[in-house]
C-alpha cells in the first residue's frame, strides 16, 4: 500500500512539474508591422509571431492582450501580465522599472510629413509633431527638440490621420512602422535622416518583464538565442521586413 501511495505521489508531482506554463503578453496593437489587429479582430504582427515562437520553445502557452502603450509598464509592475512585447525600446529610464530581455530587433526613428510640408529637421522648429504617448519618441522631442511641440496620441494611426488632414505637421516614429505608411502612398516624404541617439534609440527592442521575474527573462533569452541559431527568427523577420 505504501509503495502504491508513493508511486501515486511521484506521478502527481511529475505531472505538476511539467504542467504547461501560461504566459500573458500585453501589447499595443496599432503598430504595424510589429503588432496590429487583422480583419478578424485578432492581434497579429512580427512581435506576436516572435512571442509565439519563444513560447513554443519554452513549452508555454501564450495569450495576447491589447493595452494602451503608456499602460504597459505599470501593468507589468502590478503583475497584471507576465511580459510586454510592443516594439519597446530598451532605455535606462525603463530599465529602472522593468527588466528587459536581450534585444530582438535593432531600431532607429524617423520623421515623416506630407510632401512639401517640411524641408528638413531644422524646419521642424515651431511645428507640431505627433508621437505616441509614453514613447521614447515623445521623450526625445521633449528633451532634445525644445522648439518642437510634441503632440501625444494614444496610437500612431490617429497621429497619421491628423497629419494627413493638416492638424499636425509631422509624425515621429520607428523606421519600420513609418515605412509601412509609404506603401501605396506617394504623398509622403521623410524629413531628414533617421535618428539613432543611443539614449533613446539604437539599443533595440526588448521584451519587458516584472523585475521580480528574472527566471522568465532567462527563459526568453535562451529561447531567443535558440530560434536565432536554428533560423526560425530569420524566417519570421523575412516575412515582415524582407525587401
Amino acid at each position: 500500500m505504501k509503495k502504491i501511495l508513493l508511486a501515486s505521489l511521484i506521478a502527481l508531482t511529475s505531472t505538476h512539474a511539467f504542467a504547461q506554463q501560461e504566459l500573458k503578453f500585453a501589447t499595443e496593437a496599432t503598430y504595424a508591422p510589429f503588432e496590429y489587429m487583422d480583419d478578424s479582430n485578432q492581434i497579429q504582427g512580427f512581435d506576436i509571431d516572435l512571442a509565439k515562437a519563444l513560447c513554443t520553445e519554452i513549452k508555454a502557452s501564450c495569450t495576447f492582450h491589447n493595452q494602451a502603450f503608456d499602460s504597459l509598464i505599470p501593468a507589468l509592475k502590478f503583475k497584471r501580465y507576465d511580459a510586454a512585447i510592443s516594439a519597446m525600446d530598451i532605455t535606462d529610464a525603463r530599465q529602472k522599472q522593468v527588466t528587459f530581455t536581450n534585444a530582438y530587433y535593432d531600431n532607429a526613428a524617423a520623421f515623416v510629413s506630407n510632401k512639401g510640408k517640411v524641408a528638413d529637421q531644422a524646419a521642424l522648429n515651431g511645428k507640431r509633431v505627433g508621437v505616441q504617448n509614453g514613447s521614447t519618441h515623445q521623450s526625445y522631442l521633449v528633451d532634445q527638440m525644445a522648439g518642437v511641440t510634441a503632440v501625444p496620441y494614444a496610437s500612431y494611426q490617429d497621429a497619421f490621420i491628423d497629419m494627413q488632414n493638416g492638424r499636425i505637421d509631422s509624425v515621429f516614429g520607428d523606421t519600420a512602422v513609418v515605412a509601412e505608411w509609404f506603401k501605396g502612398n506617394d504623398k509622403l516624404a521623410y524629413v531628414g535622416k533617421p535618428v539613432t541617439n543611443k539614449q533613446y534609440f539604437g539599443n533595440g527592442f526588448g521584451i519587458a518583464v516584472n523585475k521580480d521575474n528574472q527566471a522568465l527573462v532567462d527563459q526568453l533569452n535562451a529561447a531567443l538565442k535558440t530560434i536565432k541559431a536554428n533560423g526560425q527568427y530569420q524566417k519570421i523577420f523575412d516575412q515582415y521586413f524582407a525587401k
